[in-house]
């Protein structure tokens, strides 16, 4: 068994399709065939049942691939990053995020992969999205504020930062001459749509129930600290958007009345990606630049 025909059936197995698996690897669809092929003839019994969606695995194939766990992933990932730091390294390594995390958080640590020879592209997009373009190949490497489930995706926590419910002085003034829940109630909030996941996060922790829907919404929390400078209404959003805000007093913190939550992140990576230097070579690069 060659090292090619083992990552071809671990991405045959993940993706539940030959042509998928052929895609991320970069050989063609023939060749993918061919490599299972091969491996069920030195096993001896068939690996992959096909229909016409795809493949399922048969039993052998869950014991083979129970058999070679993360273990491929960790060596190839492992020769990826010793062959990028053995040679310079170029070519496009493609980031993802939220808009606001791109624009805050991650373009201006980028100095380092550009410094290296890399090129980069930079893409926008939510939870779901990012996640799709992972398992597309169409971008390398993602920061997002979840942890992924999908065992074709990895990741690294980045770290956390606290969720603050935040106003503008009149507006928190105006809050506080309230009891906090008839307060918050009575003054209009923003959120990042209607689902308000960030805002509700903060209300469940603080157990405090809204009874109305956001005045304001925008998929861009930057857009939303915008609105909170401008008097419309009050939101909770993470702290390193608005640490110098809150500092020059253009916002005010809310108080908590129980407890101030946390928000993970994590850059995310499809597992097969770290086969190339540059992608093995960036994602360090971007964990130890997020880190600082």
């Amino acid at each position: 068994m060659s090292l090619l025909q083992l990552r071809t059936f671990v991405e045959v197995y993940r993706r539940r399709s030959l042509s998928e698996a052929a895609r991320a690897i970069g050989i063609t669809q023939p060749a993918a065939s061919q490599h299972i092929a091969s491996l069920e003839a030195q096993l001896g019994r068939p690996l992959f049942d096909r229909h016409s969606r795809g493949v399922r695995p048969t039993a052998i194939a869950d014991d083979l691939a129970a058999s070679i766990g993360s273990s491929l992933d960790t060596a190839e990932s492992a020769l990826a990053s010793a062959r990028a730091r053995s040679s310079r390294i170029s070519g496009t390594v493609h980031i993802a995020a939220p808009s606001d995390l791109l624009g805050e958080m991650i373009t201006p640590r980028l100095a380092p992969l550009l410094e290296a020879g890399l090129d980069l592209r930079l893409h926008i997009g939510g939870r779901e999205a990012l996640y799709a373009l992972l398992l597309e190949d169409k971008v390398h490497l993602a920061v997002t504020a979840s942890q992924p489930d999908d065992p074709r995706l990895a990741f690294h926590a980045l770290g956390e930062e606290h969720l603050r419910a935040v106003a503008s002085p009149a507006v928190a003034g105006r809050i506080a001459e309230l009891p906090l829940a008839d307060g918050l109630n009575r003054t209009a909030h923003l959120a990042y749509d209607l689902d308000r996941p960030l805002l509700r996060t903060w209300l469940e922790a603080n157990q405090i129930e809204l009874t109305s829907q956001p005045a304001l919404t925008a998929p861009d929390l930057r857009v939303l600290r915008s609105g909170l400078r401008a008097g419309l209404g009050w939101t909770v959003l993470p702290g390193y958007l608005t640490r110098s805000e809150r500092a020059s007093c253009t916002l005010i913190e809310i108080p908590a009345p129980i407890t101030v939550p946390r928000n993970a992140y994590y850059l995310v990576w499809a597992r097969s990606s770290l086969r190339h230097p540059r992608v093995a070579m960036a994602r360090d690069a971007l964990i130890a630049a997020l880190r600082t």
